[in-house]
Formats: structure tokens, sequence, C-alpha cells
């Protein structure tokens, strides 16, 4: 069976979401990331609290931890995957996970990508919402009431694209939304307006992080959501990464080139389930397979046989 293995992003963090995986050999990696940060991180993923992980620096922290935690028991898996994608911040851990980025650099990376698009967000106050039930061409449409100030943020399945931009770009886009018949435009808890022309600051920024990172070739191909191809060399990602926060997510596209790929299956590798529900919309005869805990994990290869 052809699988293509998934992470999720921000978004997914929830108090004592790896408190399962504290005792199992695969905390070896949380404590490999603690030293490469050379501070404690163990505690973002079993016992902080709800409010703490609001901020992106944590709340990306646990989100890629406890994925990588998660996929280093997974290793190996029953087939070798065809493919690897990362819902926005969770491309860095497909980077990681498929050989292409070192543990320790990738975290260190994932680090400052987060301390840039805060600086940046706080620098460029923004905020988000999704549209519910709109179109693509609904959502550009919507945007246009609000020229550079409002934009696609992510499509992430038929019927859930999100805008996002300044306030009074935001609060424009969202009431020509509604002109336009979309159903509802739901306000999203987030810290800024990731994904936009708001975040060129942490662009800049993540060019110069990136001139000392090595990237080697990926074990398989990672389809990249910013344009929803698929790559397989190294060098390439350190332009995408830093163009990457500045653009939509494109993850309808990243799902069907996963399918057009050979994938039979998604394995959602972290916490929660974020993808699956996004993956029914898009690509309705692919299961997705959740493994978030050892439980799940050791059922892997039942599942998908």
């Amino acid at each position: 069976m052809g699988i293509a293995v998934v992470f999720p992003g921000q978004g997914t963090q929830q108090s004592g979401m790896a408190l399962p995986w504290r005792d199992h050999p695969s905390w070896a990696i949380v404590e490999q990331a603690e030293a490469a940060l050379g501070e404690p991180l163990g505690h973002l993923i079993t016992d902080a609290p709800a409010e703490a992980l609001t901020r992106t620096r944590e709340a990306q922290l646990a989100v890629l931890l406890t994925s990588l935690v998660v996929w280093d028991a997974l290793a190996p898996l029953p087939d070798a995957p065809v493919a690897f994608a990362g819902h926005s911040l969770g491309q860095v851990t497909a980077l990681i996970a498929s050989g292409a980025l070192p543990l320790e650099a990738g975290v260190r990376f994932a680090a400052r990508r987060a301390e840039l698009t805060q600086a940046a967000a706080d620098a460029h106050p923004g905020k988000m919402a999704a549209l519910l039930g709109a179109t693509p061409e609904q959502a550009d449409d919507a945007c246009t009431a609000a020229p550079d100030a409002c934009w696609v943020a992510n499509d992430n399945a038929p019927g859930q694209v999100v805008i996002a931009g300044t306030p009074d770009g935001l609060a424009a886009a969202t009431t020509r939304a509604k002109e336009l018949g979309v159903k509802r435009a739901m306000a999203l808890n987030v810290g800024g307006a990731f994904h936009t022309p708001l975040m060129n600051e942490a662009r800049d920024g993540l060019t110069k992080t990136l001139q000392t990172v090595t990237f080697a070739a990926p074990r398989v191909p990672i389809v990249s959501n910013h344009d929803g191809r698929a790559y397989d060399d190294g060098d390439g990602w350190r332009a995408r990464l830093p163009e990457h926060v500045t653009l939509p997510v494109r993850w309808r596209t990243s799902m069907e080139t996963l399918v057009d790929l050979g994938a039979e299956a998604f394995v959602e590798v972290g916490n929660g389930t974020m993808i699956a529900g996004v993956a029914k919309r898009t690509v309705p005869d692919i299961p997705v397979v959740a493994c978030g805990t050892p439980e799940q994990c050791e059922r892997l290869s039942e599942v998908l046989s």
C-alpha cells in the first residue's frame, strides 16, 4: 500500500498531548532537542497549561516535538512512504523526518521561525478568519475589498479557506464575503496574519538564518504546501522555507499531489486529527490513519493491512 506521511501544524497543540510518551524510548528525541536549544522543553508537551501553548514559540515547538517523538516510535513503517508533507509548521517536521534536515538543526530552525514570525506579527498586527463554505474564488474576491491589507492565507479543503490581514483589512474582507454569500466567517485564535506579506520581515530573517544550514536530499519526495509540488532535492529548501511564511498554504493541492504520487492512505503523525478532517473534503476515498499515542502506533500495521 502506498503511504504518505503527513504532519500537523500549529493549532493542534493541547495540554498534556505527549504525556503517554514520557516513559517511552522515543522520549530521547525530546532530550536531543533540549540539548540543541539549551533549554528544557519536555514540560511543553506534558504539563504546560493551555494558555502557555497559545504563544507562538511554545505552541510550535510543542507540535513539532510531539510529532517527532511519534515518528521515531513508528520507524520503520510497514511500507516505505511514497512522500512526506506537513501543514505549515508541519513542513519543518517533514524535512526532519525525511532526513533532509538534521534533528538539532531542525529544532533550532523551528524555534527561530517561531520567534521571527511572532516578531513580524507584533510589528504588523493582523488577524485570520476561516471562510466556511467559501470557494477559493469567493475568498479572492472578498480580499479585493482590502487591497494590500487582506489575503488568502490557507486553502485547506473545499469549503475551508482562511483569509488574513490587518484588523481593518480583515473586517472589510469578511463583510464582502458575506455579501458574496459565504455562510460564516469564523475568527481564528492566532497571534498574527501568518502566511501573508505581513510576514515579509520574518522571511528576510529566515533567509539569513538558513545561509548556514545544511540540507540533504530527502529519502522520498516532500510536497511543499507553498505550491503543492513535490521536491526531491535538499538545497532548494533554503529558498522555499523563507518564502513559505509569506505565501498561502495550498494544502488542498498538496493532498491531491500526494495521491498523484501513489498515496493510497495518509498516516497523520502527531496530535489530533486536523489533517483527517480536511482530507475527507478533498480526497474522500483516501483513508487517514491517526498516530498520536503509543497504542495507535502499535496498531498501525494492523489498521493499514
